[in-house]
């Protein structure tokens, strides 16, 4: 018990402080995964050979897939995602005109009245769906896009509407993701059934990150548009996949009593909530022993 109370402390003085890892997604989005960057790549580095593609079936933000698709860590990457808003940015950057999205973003005078005239806007192409939801994301508080998601008014250091628009950044980040494009696919649809489609393949690797709806804080309902996950049937389709994979869900006994069983392997994360108060989620997969390892590795004291 005294070790494991010391492993679980060295886990909160190992935060990532999500500054130091770069930032790829052009999304602020609700339970991103910047901080988890440092545990993926020891993850993929833990796998036998190097995956030749890396699955993400509920990609929102793709902070994950995209850094997996930066650093080279696998030959392709495959997003998945449902909602149409996030789709439209995915599908105008990797397919579309990226060029166009990118003029509009650092061209956009952002004022109350010229958000409220793009948001209100009806019958938009693709690509006006993508600046949209780009918009959308930036101005609403936590970068909410599900309905009823109110306005920022203070924002960041009084700065109001335009606190987290940074159009430059914007611009450099979708250009970056382009010029990748020949390693990275999109696929808007259902990510449960795409990893039935998947499942035979020994190759692939799976990043599952599904919207937070099981127990009893139930997130994911007010942070997502399609938030409805069936959660036993994620479980069963994790357990029929040939390639690794890793899940991160919220430290509910709901979710470890599911993970139990499956007989699959559970840890607690220490990681920081975007109000910067500390808390935990649960990584799951088939072994995480390359986790403890190196947790334990990094403790004070520890034989290298």
């Amino acid at each position: 018990m005294y070790q494991a109370k010391l492993f679980e402390e060295e886990q909160h003085r190992q935060i990532v402080n999500v500054a130091s890892v770069p930032q790829r997604s052009p999304f602020r989005y609700p339970g991103g995964k910047t901080w988890l960057i440092p545990r993926i790549r020891q993850w993929v580095a833990s796998m036998p050979t190097k995956p030749a593609e890396l699955v993400e079936p509920f990609a929102g933000g793709a902070s994950v897939g995209l850094a997996v698709a930066f650093e080279q860590l696998a030959q392709h990457v495959t997003l998945i995602e449902r909602d149409e808003q996030v789709a439209a940015v995915w599908q105008t950057i990797l397919e579309g005109d990226v060029a166009w999205l990118a003029q509009k973003i650092v061209s956009f005078d952002l004022t109350l009245a010229s958000a409220k005239q793009l948001l209100n806007k009806v019958d938009l192409t693709q690509q006006e769906q993508a600046l949209r939801t780009i918009l959308k994301n930036r101005v609403n508080r936590g970068g909410i896009l599900a309905p009823g998601a109110g306005m920022l008014k203070e924002g960041e250091n009084g700065k109001g509407l335009a606190s987290r628009w940074y159009p430059k950044t914007l611009e450099q980040r979708i250009l970056a993701i382009a010029a990748r494009k020949k390693h990275i696919r999109f696929i808007q649809g259902d990510g449960l059934a795409l990893l039935e489609e998947y499942a035979q393949r020994e190759d692939t690797a799976y990043f599952i990150d599904p919207p937070y709806t099981v127990g009893s804080k139930k997130a994911g309902s007010r942070l997502y548009t399609h938030s409805e996950i069936d959660h036993e049937r994620l479980f069963a389709m994790a357990n029929s996949l040939r390639g690794d994979f890793l899940m991160t869900y919220d430290n509910d006994e709901q979710v470890r009593q599911l993970a139990r069983k499956y007989s699959f392997d559970q840890e607690a994360i220490a990681m920081k909530n975007t109000h910067h108060a500390e808390m935990t989620e649960l990584l799951i997969g088939r072994d995480l022993s390359w986790l403890r390892q190196q947790i334990q590795d990094q403790m004070p004291g520890s034989v290298k």
